[in-house]
């Protein structure tokens, strides 16, 4: 037995499990959006995308790997600098306003 999942019931899972501040909705939405570009049919799982996944922000990250801006002053700037080592280091899911989300089994 199959069932469909909208972006209104996989948010509703989350809150189910109590993990929905783990993301938050916009980086919840661009995770929906990413599972359903790259594989509509997967089985939800919240847990072990908790596990698999992370979203924080990119000051958090750039402070956590000591990546160095090499002088950029833009906020703009900054982020894609912290975006392009994820890039070399993991994969970048998404941007939102306020995080960067990640796959970080391998990272």
């Amino acid at each position: 037995m199959k069932q469909t999942v909208n972006l209104e019931s996989f948010m509703h899972s989350f809150h189910a499990y109590n993990r929905y501040e783990q993301f938050g909705y916009e980086a919840l939405k661009v995770l929906f959006e990413y599972f359903e570009d790259v594989n509509p049919d997967m089985e939800l799982d919240v847990i072990a995308i908790c596990c698999e996944y992370s979203a924080d922000t990119f000051e958090n990250i750039r402070d956590q790997y000591d990546i160095d801006y090499d002088g950029a002053i833009e906020i703009e700037d900054q982020l894609d600098i912290v975006v392009e080592y994820l890039n070399n280091h993991t994969s970048v899911v998404g941007v939102t306003a306020d995080n960067v989300i990640v796959y970080c089994s391998s990272f």
